[in-house]
């Protein structure tokens, strides 16, 4: 299934999957770095999950937030 970017700001980036059950979140810190967070949710046809990590750089949150959206793509 798809992911579509729904919110995309200077503080947020977000992307939802298609079937409403997954969602990515990017985010900047107040201290300027940045934490990535994946949620899928009990609903899913997938496992649940919850994952939460930081980093020091925009292109590092970014590179996970892909890495999550293709590990987590689902036909």
């Amino acid at each position: 299934m798809p992911w579509s970017l729904g919110r995309d700001d200077d503080v947020i980036s977000e992307w939802e999957r298609s079937d409403g059950y997954a969602t990515v979140r990017l985010r900047e810190r107040g201290d300027g770095g940045f934490v990535a967070r994946l949620d899928v949710m009990e609903q899913a046809v997938d496992e649940s999950v919850y994952k939460r990590e930081r980093f020091d750089t925009r292109e590092a949150a970014l590179e996970r937030a892909k890495a999550w959206r293709d590990a987590r793509d689902i036909d």
